[in-house]
């Protein structure tokens, strides 16, 4: 393996002023077990979002080994929503504009990613994120965390996205299908 790579997560609560211990927290931590960093942030709105992003990418000396942007949030295909807010993924990628060069930026399936091809590029070059991934399924009954765990584990070790993808389909071929794994890049 080469240099280390890390993850920065960013998980929607409902309200920061009181954050929970959530099962994102813990899968974190299976991951910390593993050898895998990384640091967890949490938001309630658009400009704690903004805030939290920008602390990352303007204080964080480490912000160059985050290969892995994880987006824990609820939303619809190509939105997210913070309390009762929904902003489209153009405004998200608006907010990284060119600051997420070589990043992957990941989502969970509390959101399902259903991108058009040219929705999928404006995000890719308006953001400068090397891909966007994330799952056709969305559901709070199935959790992507386990899959979401095997995919930084991969990314970790390869750098090829292809590759990657590839390798996660042969290790969980049916979470694959049944969460709907995508990637655009």
């Amino acid at each position: 393996m080469g240099t280390e790579k890390f993850i920065f997560c960013l998980e929607a609560i409902s309200d920061s002023e009181l954050p929970e211990h959530t099962p994102v927290i813990a899968g974190l931590e299976e991951l910390a077990l593993q050898g895998i960093e990384s640091i967890y942030n949490y938001c309630d709105s658009i400009e704690e979002l903004e805030e939290r992003l920008g602390a990352l990418v303007y204080d964080d000396k480490h912000f160059k080994e985050y290969e892995i942007i994880y987006l824990v949030m609820e939303g619809a295909e190509n939105t997210i929503q913070l309390n009762d807010y929904y902003y489209s993924l153009q405004e998200v990628a608006e907010l990284f504009e060119g600051k997420m060069k070589g990043k992957i930026i990941h989502f969970a399936n509390t959101k399902p990613l259903d991108l058009a091809q040219d929705e999928a590029q404006y995000f890719l070059d308006v953001s400068g994120a090397r891909a966007i991934s994330g799952y056709g399924l969305d559901s709070v009954s199935v959790n992507s965390l386990p899959l979401d765990q095997l995919f930084f584990g991969l990314c970790q070790e390869e750098h090829d996205l292809v590759e990657v993808v590839e390798q996660l389909h042969q290790k969980n071929y049916i979470a694959c299908k049944a969460l709907d794994f995508r990637m655009y890049y």
